[in-house]
């Protein structure tokens, strides 16, 4: 299996990047091909041992910045090395790519340079959602800030299979994310939403409150990609919050020291069960091919578990999932 990785992606450069891909050589037993520039990635390998014969570079002369604008990169930077990338996927030379870099651009790259899966009227970001009982997975997590019905529906689906296949949860609950339970519940969108849901071939739970995601009532929490953007951040600032406010209250004099020191083995388990590092990145689901997206801020440890992400991704034929439910859907639902 040969995966690309966008070696000039991420706030930290080639060499977390690197760093993360030849650590996922080493355990996940993968190619990787390291598209950027070259004289840079080669002056960085330097500095680790790896199995040659199982990287490749593509060099690669132009970056897409994080300033850029999404479909202007795309569209002038042809020899970056994103959208060279990108083109190794959809020439069936790579079974997937990896990237750090600019989300909005890579989102369009995959839109037009991969394509969407056939019936798929809108791809969307599928980020894992760390809860109480372990993971769930959020859809959309941004692409789309307005949907239809019909978009709606085709998130549950992809994210259900996502959540089974690649997260390895059994039968799934799907809920739609709104601010209440009952059915009559929520704006326009969510009301004519629920009936689709109905009677459908996957574990349909109703609605599901905001309150009530962190405990992981629903493992695939769909919503439009404003509102899963609002969850998201909104989580990720609480849990910067929180993690503050004890770090600051068990250094504050020397007893609570001790008491922190006493305490560290199990503060350090609650901290790992929600760093986005264990997950790696968020596939970009319904485009046609493996894509995922790692945080801009990546270490490379989340480098190395996006790679492996998609290598399950891949394994376990997720795209050819997606194109046979989809399709199955029909096209009478046009809501």
């Amino acid at each position: 299996m040969k995966i690309v990785v966008d070696a000039m992606g991420g706030d930290h450069g080639p060499k977390i990047t690197i760093s993360g891909a030849l650590q996922a050589i080493k355990e996940y037993d993968v190619n990787i091909i390291l598209t950027g520039q070259k004289e840079i990635i080669e002056k960085e390998l330097q500095n680790h041992d790896y199995p040659k014969h199982k990287l490749e570079i593509i060099d690669c002369r132009e970056v897409v910045e994080n300033e850029d604008k999404p479909v202007a990169a795309i569209r002038r930077k042809k020899d970056s090395s994103m959208v060279v990338g990108l083109n190794l996927v959809k020439e069936k030379k790579a079974d997937a790519i990896i990237s750090a870099g600019n989300t909005g651009a890579l989102l369009a790259g995959g839109l037009f340079i991969l394509g969407r899966i056939q019936g798929i009227d809108r791809p969307a970001l599928a980020p894992v959602y760390p809860t109480k009982k372990g993971v769930s997975v959020l859809i959309d997590g941004g692409a789309n800030t307005e949907c239809k019905p019909r978009n709606l529906l085709e998130f549950a689906v992809m994210g259900d299979i996502y959540a089974s296949r690649v997260l390895k949860i059994n039968n799934p609950k799907v809920c739609i994310a709104n601010i209440g339970i009952e059915e009559g519940k929520g704006n326009d969108l969510v009301k004519k939403a629920y009936p689709l849901f109905e009677d459908r071939y996957f574990n349909f739970g109703g609605n599901v409150e905001a309150r009530d995601i962190p405990a992981g009532y629903a493992d695939v929490i769909v919503c439009d990609g404003f509102t899963g953007n609002i969850i998201l951040k909104l989580t990720e600032g609480i849990a910067e919050t929180i993690f503050g406010a004890l770090k600051e209250e068990f250094t504050k004099n020397t007893l609570r020291k001790l008491g922190a020191a006493l305490l560290k083995s199990g503060l350090k388990g609650f901290k790992n069960r929600f760093d986005y590092t264990e997950y790696g990145g968020a596939p970009f689901l319904g485009v046609n091919g493996t894509l995922i997206k790692a945080h801009g801020s990546s270490n490379d440890k989340a480098i190395k578990n996006a790679i492996r992400q998609a290598k399950t991704f891949v394994e376990n034929n997720v795209i050819d999932d997606i194109t046979k439910e989809i399709h199955k859907l029909g096209e009478d639902i046009v809501e």
